[in-house]
């Protein structure tokens, strides 16, 4: 009868390998264990220097500048972002603010609108009185006939709005926001198909009532 004999298994790990491989989880452990980045944070005085070239057109406080150009000052920060990353796409059409916002990164963009939605709107007022009570039924009641919606529904009933779709309207020029419905309902601004859709419907005297009532919100 054969003799038996036994013989030690083959080492398949040697000790080389071994170490290696617990020098590599001690190094690898603290880059897995290292905490992200940490997030990014506008700064309002960054903002405010950026601004100086804004001033022209919008006062250095984004107030109650000329009333073709809109009131900056108390709107959304998240919001004002949006427009300028649209207005140098080329989403939404504006020769001079497409110029302007060209040059802007989006950290320059996220400045900016911190320094613009810290201040304080001032108020504004409506004008005309005949048309006062029509633009007041328009933005809170909308208009059932023609199935235009509550002004109110999405920018609130003081104007204040919802970030970061729905802008702050209220203290708002009135001429701004009578060219703004009125390029919404040509076509001429395309960059919310919302706001295409319900200007569609309204007529010239209906854009001039809400805008006028939207004026004297607060």
């Amino acid at each position: 009868m054969p003799r038996l004999t036994s013989r030690p298994l083959p080492f398949t790990r040697p000790a080389t390998v071994l170490a290696a491989l617990v020098l590599s989880n001690l190094t690898l452990g603290p880059a897995l264990a290292a905490e992200p980045a940490a997030a990014f944070k506008a700064d309002p005085a960054k903002g405010q220097q950026l601004a100086t070239a804004c001033g022209a057109c919008h006062t250095q406080d984004g107030s109650r500048g000329a009333p073709a150009n809109p009131i900056l000052a108390g709107q959304h920060p998240e919001y004002i972002v949006k427009q300028l990353v649209e207005f140098k796409a080329g989403k939404r059409k504006n020769a001079i603010m497409s110029g302007m916002a060209a040059p802007l990164s989006e950290d320059d963009m996220k400045h900016l609108a911190a320094f613009y939605g810290k201040l304080s709107a001032k108020p504004g007022f409506a004008r005309n009185k005949e048309l006062v009570v029509l633009g007041e039924q328009i933005y809170r009641g909308g208009i059932l006939a023609k199935q235009v919606p509550a002004c109110a529904g999405c920018h609130s009933p003081n104007g204040a709005g919802i970030p970061a779709q729905y802008p702050r309207v209220g203290g708002q020029h009135a001429d701004y926001t009578e060219a703004q419905l009125t390029a919404f309902r040509s076509g001429a601004r395309a960059n919310s198909a919302q706001m295409t859709a319900i200007a569609a419907k309204l007529s010239d005297k209906e854009i001039k009532a809400v805008s006028d009532y939207i004026a004297g919100l607060r």
